[in-house]
């Protein structure tokens, strides 16, 4: 065992792993692979239902800060936008450019506290217009967090495609997938999420 690595998943349901009968989502499993590897990891998840950027810039500091102490190795991974693109009352939970700014936000505040962070993208559900936002979102995504060295995985598109995913989104709740969605989810991220762990 290495150094002692602290990190708190921060985001959406997804990130809760809503949908998965084994509790895990695709954060369980990445946290169980890096302890089969041999990662001295502390994980913290810290999904809620239904939060938007806004929701999660709202409570980020306050719950990670705790989670995070000095002296450890401290990281964030950040997830979270099907909330923001869906519509209510006549339009998106939270415009474009609001999203935008708040994950802006969210990667000053973490520099500030000295956090690393990687960025997974929002996934698809099975509404074709509420995908269309979402992707263009995930791009938008992708741009700020190149422009600030962040790592970001873009799972949107390849999600999409991928039958077990939208086979399993359709067979739950039009959103949250069963285990097999979240092992594919899981194994996107993985070669990402190891390089990223190994980064020191």
């Amino acid at each position: 065992m290495g150094a002692d690595v602290r990190v708190c998943f921060v985001g959406d349901s997804f990130v809760a792993g809503v949908g998965d009968p084994l509790l895990l989502g695709w954060a369980g499993r990445l946290g169980g692979r890096a302890l089969a590897d041999g990662v001295a990891l502390t994980a913290y998840n810290l999904g809620v239902r239904r939060q938007t950027s806004a929701d999660v810039l709202a409570r980020f500091t306050a719950e990670c800060a705790q989670r995070l102490p000095a002296g450890t190795d401290r990281r964030v991974v950040l997830s979270f936008g099907v909330n923001d693109t869906m519509h209510e009352n006549g339009g998106p939970r939270v415009d474009p450019e609001t999203s935008a700014a708040n994950l802006a936000a969210l990667l000053e505040r973490s520099a500030e506290q000295g956090w690393r962070v990687l960025m997974v993208g929002p996934v698809p559900v099975d509404d074709a217009a509420h995908n269309a936002r979402t992707a263009a979102l995930d791009a938008r995504f992708a741009e700020i967090c190149a422009a600030a060295e962040i790592s970001y995985v873009s799972v949107h598109e390849v999600l999409l495609g991928s039958a077990v995913w939208m086979r399993e989104v359709r067979a739950g709740d039009g959103a949250h997938p069963g285990a097999p969605g979240y092992d594919v989810l899981a194994e996107l991220v993985l070669p990402h999420w190891q390089d990223w762990l190994a980064r020191r």
